[in-house]
């Protein structure tokens, strides 16, 4: 796969850098140079003789770019992660190493809404269950557990299941019995 990145500049740069792509310049003055300080998040961008400061950020998710050679087929070229930002000379620098932001309207502070915070561990309790574990994988058995608890929780759960599956006997209706009839009453055809 290839190495890419997400190049984010000022209305006034991208026309600045859409001519010196269009047109074939060969001038020494219309160059692009990137250089990054030591802490490798900070640098500048220099376009011909203007000078402009720039800032890596980590985006809140990966995207992927894709290719075609025949406008059907596309091929996937790399998973992109991070953003060059250009700024104008008089724009603050961001707070933070990662973009709040995605790349289209709809992941506007992307971070806050699509994604879920982490959960607050208790860092003794983690490492417990992790001792446990260790403990369980390594053939031995878990400390910190109160058998006689998970013994009784199974008990009452063994016993509600015997109740709910417990089959209720089957009950006959109740149909009310005919009143005897007399030979007398089922001949009677004489008027």
């Amino acid at each position: 796969m290839e190495e890419q990145f997400i190049l984010r500049v000022p209305p006034s740069v991208a026309e600045q850098i859409d001519r010196l792509l269009s047109e074939n310049a060969s001038s020494e003055d219309t160059g692009l140079d990137l250089t990054f300080s030591e802490d490798g998040r900070s640098g500048t961008f220099v376009i011909g003789n203007e000078r402009f400061p720039a800032s890596l950020l980590d985006l809140p998710c990966i995207m992927e770019s894709y290719k075609t050679y025949d406008d059907n087929v596309l091929i996937k070229t790399a998973d992109i992660g991070q953003m060059i930002m250009v700024r104008e000379e008089g724009d603050p620098a961001p707070d933070a190493a990662e973009y709040r932001h995605g790349l289209t309207p709809p992941m506007r502070d992307a971070r806050r809404r699509r994604f879920r915070r982490e959960p607050d561990l208790n860092p003794e309790l983690v490492r417990r269950v992790e001792k446990d574990l260790q403990n369980i994988m390594a053939g031995g058995t878990a400390e910190n557990i109160d058998v006689g608890v998970a013994e009784q929780e199974e008990d009452a759960a063994r016993a509600s299941n015997k109740k709910a599956a417990a089959p209720k006997p089957a009950t006959k209706p109740h149909v009310p019995p005919e009143p005897e009839r007399s030979d007398s009453d089922e001949s009677d055809d004489s008027l």
